[in-house]
């Protein structure tokens, strides 16, 4: 009886422990997220004596951010969306940050402690114009709290309270570029002025205090003006002649207007190329920048221009800022080699420095772009400065006496491109997971953990398991492991820099900036364009390091070269980089390797013709085997045209290039541009993997995928749905699905949806497709499936056919022979706006799929595939409810629990990349946007593996305890059937 007993309580005991949900505290232990800010455009200083010191940002991914100056850390941060970019960041009152954003027509005031939205006012629209910003420094108990506001035609005085539109003026006319909105020492005056179709500048006086305009002056220059103006003083203003051969003054004060100009050559002789005005803000000071040097300018009193000194390339000038009445400083920064040279110099008296230093800067990090500064007051009541800095691969660092205080990698904020390497393996070939423990530490450490769990480890025993936790750190070891969770993420970012990170704790494990290559002096700004794998070797006989590549343009335009670089995935080294000698309109990665396991790549160039890499005979034997199977498309969006295309022997015949060979055209398609406009077109992950042709349905039926890598969908809307959702009537919108082959251009499947809009947003996987749109007619947003089957081999049911092997299940299959294919569709509400969408993938693809979903909340959801099969009924049969078919209905379920993101969100997402893990069951995930998130789910549960808090110590005492029980019982029932007998 006690023995029963006993092993009761060690059953119960074992279920209580092993069949605990997840609580909040397990959040993070196999994901984790990153917050960055982009790019910075904008900076405001805010380091007040009372309170923290702070900086105000603002960045390219339209990112508002309060930085802590000691640390660098988010203090509170706002992503305005695609649509809304920052123009101007100010502080008023020493407690309102004022942004001016969409082109001058949002104006917003931000609680500058907390970030709280305070007020927001959409100010009127004209046309579009430059958007200017006005905050005065001063405000007296007379005065009004105004910002001035010029943005659409239209300049506003917003009260800094409340935000109400205390008036407003037009100064809208045709050709009139407004570039400067000031006041004069905080004056009653406030000025407006510009050029008028770049021949006549023009000066508006207008009151502060009702937008009256009290003088108007013109005066018009033969020569005409070119670029941007800039204030130099109260009353003159600096500009280029059209021929950017002169300076001009203008000077505009008292109500007269007058010029004066002066030829550059005449002044600086050795000036040549293009000249363009520095647009930093520098009292009394301007300078111009040529191809070769920087030239700083100062005009006597008498109006002449003084040259006051050149600085060579690059040389980056900060804005001017007062640190005492009547003395102001800016910052110079001059690059030597990987070192900085920060001098800060006084406006009136460039002889002497404020301040003089030199940093060290990693060469990854590339030149200095811009640079803020601030002044502090030290402790020996001296004035110090510290300068922001923000780098050409768009990370910040705040400098102070001499020393990088804190650096952030803001460039992780534009990632354009992602790809996956596979960790070393350790000790020549063995698995990390053999040869990590001794059988002794094995069992130490269960031991204590089986102390811990019962309550009896001492103060000793508690150290020793948090020192062994440490020392194991799984997820963040350099080595693969049997599992497959640990990889290298390898992304690309807008900036043209490579970075790998770990995907254990997202720390960069290395960096590589492309321009650092310094490959031609032809391409000295490279474009980051695409990355991909270039050489995976074998783990079983690995000589090498695997590789990546990483392709980029010399420039925005589509005839520029391209850079072909091919970087070390462990070590971050380039093994070696090139510029092409032909431009870069494509690419194309093949599912063929050479002997030596690198991708084979064609690179399309802007003549549609296509050149192989690697140049090695090697692989230019396989293309040639392979030439007639290989094909591919190019898509003219803006025309509407989609072409296929198939390869040529080689190219023109005065050419002795035998790696480049001319595209055929082969089909194409014309959707009508007065009914259609293409919005999105996908395709099949080219390394999906697909377990079975086959689908047993509940009538014990078999339905056979079709399953082609060559399958398109390709989605159109109206012409007039383009613009936001509302803009038309449910009778002029409308969407058509097309499911096409991109080896022959026959359309499979076409559907139309009436009343539909835009944004599409699809994605296909297998035999089927998921596309997201609005319905118009329901005002609600919709998802539409649609799975396509191969009827040829619908006749492959009878056993004894299959038998006998009279069956076409293993016949060769051609794209050109009409298919014969049946669709099955369904259309579902969804309540979400979706940014972008991806599927689950898996090693073997025997798990259940799953949509991941990234929706308007910057939140990733993860939704079963099984509620967008197209076969769901109202009441399906026993049989269908065993196959698992959900009851119909007619919008999708969002349960909470499904958020792969629990409650963080990926700011401004743009992509989700799934990676299989080695588990069948287990997908990693990777979303990216302004945030980087990193996660990895089971679609269908952790069927193959044990939980990693499975406790083996505890199993093994239940396994030993049953087996001393049975014993126990076997001996007791021995005893009493001996009674029994000599009864």
């Amino acid at each position: 009886m006690a023995a029963r007993f006993f092993l009761g309580f060690l059953i119960l005991l074992l279920h209580s422990i092993i069949s605990c949900g997840v609580y909040e505290d397990q959040v993070g232990l196999a994901d984790w997220h990153q917050r960055y800010i982009g790019k910075t455009k904008h900076a405001v200083f805010h380091s007040h004596k009372t309170g923290r010191k702070r900086v105000v940002v603002s960045t390219e991914e339209n990112v508002i951010a309060s930085l802590d100056l000691r640390t660098g850390d988010i203090f509170w941060r706002h992503v305005l969306g695609e649509n809304d970019p920052v123009n101007q960041v100010e502080i008023s009152l020493g407690k309102y940050v004022i942004t001016l954003s969409s082109e001058g027509s949002v104006l917003r005031a931000w609680n500058l402690p907390d970030g709280q939205l305070i007020w927001e006012s959409v100010l009127q629209f004209s046309a579009p114009s430059r958007s200017l910003l006005h905050v005065p420094t001063k405000f007296g108990l007379e005065r009004e709290n105004l910002v001035f506001v010029f943005g659409g035609g239209w300049l506003h005085a917003v009260s800094s309270i409340d935000g109400e539109k205390i008036w407003k003026k037009e100064l809208y006319t045709e050709g009139l570029d407004i570039q400067q909105v000031f006041q004069q020492d905080d004056s009653d005056i406030l000025y407006a002025v510009g050029f008028l179709d770049s021949l006549q500048f023009v000066a508006y006086h207008i009151s502060v205090k009702n937008g009256e305009v009290l003088e108007e002056s013109k005066k018009s220059f033969p020569s005409g003006f070119y670029g941007s103006m800039l204030l130099v003083s109260q009353d003159i203003l600096v500009a280029l002649d059209a021929s950017r051969s002169s300076i001009v003054l203008i000077n505009f004060a008292r109500g007269s207007v007058s010029f004066h100009e002066t030829y550059i050559s005449d002044i600086v002789p050795e000036v040549a190329g293009i000249v363009e005005i520095v647009p930093s803000k520098l009292s009394g000071l301007f300078a111009l920048r040529t191809d070769a040097s920087l030239v700083l300018f100062r005009f006597n009193s008498i109006g002449e221009l003084v040259v006051e000194n050149t600085f060579s390339h690059p040389t980056i000038l900060s804005d001017s800022i007062s640190i005492t009445e009547g003395h102001q400083v800016f910052a110079v920064m001059q690059h030597a080699e990987t070192k900085v040279h920060i001098a800060v110099r006084f406006v009136n008296d460039l002889t002497s420095d404020a301040l003089k230093e030199t940093i060290e800067l990693h060469p990854q990090r590339g030149n200095v772009q811009k640079v803020f500064i601030n002044n502090y007051i030290k402790t020996d009541r001296s004035h110090g400065f510290r300068a922001l800095l923000v780098m050409e691969d768009h990370s910040l660092l705040l400098v102070q006496q001499g020393k990088i205080v804190w650096s952030r990698e803001d460039g992780l904020a534009s990632v354009v491109d992602s790809t996956t390497s596979e960790l070393p393996v350790e000790k020549d070939g063995v698995s990390v997971a053999k040869v990590e423990h001794s059988l002794f530490e094995w069992l130490k450490g269960h031991m204590l953990k089986l102390k811990e769990t019962l309550m009896l480890a001492t103060p000793d025993d508690i150290a020793a398991i948090q020192e062994m936790r440490l020392k194991s750190s799984e997820k963040t070891k350099m080595t693969r492991d049997h599992n497959g969770f640990r990889k290298l993420i390898i992304v690309l970012t807008k900036a043209g820099k490579v970075f790998a990170l770990h995907t254990g704790d997202g720390r960069v494990v290395w960096s590589l900036l492309l321009r650092s290559l310094r490959i031609s002096e032809g391409c000295e700004c490279p474009s980051a364009l695409k990355l991909s794998q270039w050489q995976v070797p074998h783990h079983r006989a690995m000589v090498e390091n695997p590789s990546v590549l990483v392709l980029a343009k010399c420039g925005p335009d589509f005839l520029q070269s391209g850079v072909f670089s091919i970087i070390d995935s462990y070590t971050g080294k380039v093994r070696s980089s090139q510029k092409l000698p032909h431009s870069l309109l494509q690419v194309i990665p093949l599912p063929f390797t050479d002997s030596t396991e690198q991708r084979l790549h064609l690179v399309i160039d802007s003549n549609f013709e296509a050149h192989l890499y690697p140049r090695t005979p090697d692989s230019i034997d396989i293309f040639l085997r392979e030439i007639s199977n290989i094909y591919w498309y190019a898509v003219d969006s803006v025309e509407g045209i989609m072409k296929g295309y198939s390869f040529n022997s080689k190219c023109k015949a005065d050419m002795e290039d035998e790696y480049c060979f001319n595209s055929k055209e082969l089909w194409s398609i014309i959707f009508p541009a007065h009914s259609e406009k293409l919005a999105i077109i996908a395709t099949r992950k080219m390394n999906e993997v697909v377990h079975t042709q086959a689908k047993v349905i509940a009538d014990q039926d078999v339905m056979y995928k079709y399953i082609s890598k060559s399958l398109l969908f390709v989605a159109t809307i109206s012409p007039k749905a383009a613009g936001e959702i509302g803009s038309v009537t449910p009778e002029e919108a409308w969407l058509i699905a097309y499911l096409i082959d991109a080896v022959t251009g026959r359309i499979l499947h076409r559907v139309i949806h009436q009343g539909a809009q835009g944004p599409v947003n699809a994605v296909v996987s297998e035999n089927w497709v998921v596309y997201h749109y609005f319905n118009l007619r329901a005002h609600r947003y919709e998802m539409s499936v649609i799975e396509i089957y191969d009827q040829s081999r619908a006749d492959n049911k009878d056993v004894l056919k299959l038998v006998l092997g009279k069956h076409n299940l293993t016949s060769p299959i051609s794209l050109y022979s009409r298919p014969e294919v049946v669709v099955k569709s369904q259309s579902y509400f969804f309540t979400h706006s979706v940014k972008v969408m991806t599927v689950t993938t898996t090693a073997k693809g025997i798990t259940s799929k799953q949509l991941l979903i990234g929706t308007i909340a910057d939140q990733v959801l993860a939704l079963d595939k099984r509620y967008l099969d197209p076969r769901r009924t109202a009441n399906p049969t026993q049989s269908e409810k065993e196959e698992g078919i959900i009851p119909l209905t007619d919008t999708l379920p969002i349960i909470p629990q499904s958020y792969v993101t629990h409650s963080l969100q990926v700011e401004g997402i743009r992509g989700i990349v799934t990676i299989p893990a080695k588990l069948e069951s287990t997908t990693l995930v990777f979303a990216y946007g302004v945030d980087l998130f990193f996660t990895r789910i089971a679609p269908s549960r952790t069927y193959d593996s044990l939980t990693e808090d499975f406790n083996y110590a505890l199993l093994l005492i239940t396994i030993v305890a049953l087996v001393a029980a049975i014993l126990v019982t076997w001996v007791l029932s021995e005893k009493k059937e001996l009674r029994d007998r000599w009864k």
